[in-house]
């Protein structure tokens, strides 16, 4: 149990950390002139106009987007991640999306939902991995809660490597109240927990689905557990009893995948 004051230092990590104006890092920036995302003008270091940066060079001209050459120290300053690799783009900050959207997305598609769910995930790198697992599993979108829950950061674009501009992120007031209205529409939502009666490949996770990811000291909270159709969990025999968030998200988001492909050559 936190005390008041330790909650207090934690919500002022968040407002520190919930800078969404830029990008860091080669590859993300890359990715970010290849999508639709706005962007402001590009910084690169003096005298670094190597490999990549020449990548970046030229599709910031396609794109008509203004580059600076200023100081590695001011990107030094300006940098989250400590790993800008000497390029940083100013954008627009990123564009959440509606749940209905994410709906919508699928339906367009001709497939069943596959929604994420994420409960209080507070470690940018933590989710910045499961965007990028979620989009290369091919999930529709995912869904966040509006407090404590770590927003689309430098450092989680960074980790997702460009997947960010590829995924649909929603942010709800009301994650239980959400998860209702996704039941409502006959999607199954399935909680991620190691009191789970069922393991993950034992669920029937072809049709419909949200998973729902806990955060990394509580898991799913109680209320939203209960929210839950069915709980899943991980097969494990070694002596660790627990996996990180991101880690544990993989696994049941191939499992997931590996599903609707059997179902889909039925």
């Amino acid at each position: 149990m936190k005390s008041k004051g330790k909650d207090n230092n934690f919500n002022k990590a968040i407002t520190v950390e919930a800078r969404e104006d830029i990008i860091e890092g080669r590859n993300a920036v890359i990715e970010a002139l290849r999508s639709d995302r706005t962007i402001e003008q590009i910084l690169i270091a003096n005298g670094d106009i190597s490999g990549s940066v020449n990548v970046i060079l030229g599709l910031a001209k396609e794109k008509n987007v203004v580059v600076k050459y200023v100081d590695r120290r001011k990107l030094d300053q300006m940098s989250e991640t400590g790993a800008h690799q000497g390029v940083v783009a100013q954008v627009t900050p990123y564009k959440y999306f509606e749940v209905e959207d994410i709906l919508k997305y699928a339906e367009d598609k001709g497939e069943n939902p596959f929604i994420v769910i994420l409960d209080e995930i507070e470690d940018p790198h933590n989710f910045g991995s499961i965007i990028r697992t979620a989009e290369t599993c091919g999930a529709h979108g995912i869904i966040i809660p509006k407090r404590r829950n770590v927003g689309v950061t430098p450092t989680v674009y960074k980790t997702s490597a460009g997947a960010i501009e590829y995924m649909k992120i929603a942010k709800v007031t009301n994650l239980n109240s959400t998860i209702d209205k996704l039941k409502e529409k006959g999607v199954w939502v399935y909680g991620a927990d190691m009191a789970g009666e069922d393991f993950c490949f034992e669920a029937n996770l072809s049709g419909p689905v949200a998973l729902i990811i806990g955060s990394e000291g509580k898991g799913i909270l109680k209320l939203t557990r209960e929210k839950c159709d069915a709980l899943i969990k991980i097969p494990m025999v070694g002596k660790i009893s627990s996996l990180n968030a991101s880690v544990a998200g993989g696994i049941l988001m191939y499992e997931i995948l590996k599903q609707k492909i059997k179902c889909d050559k039925k």
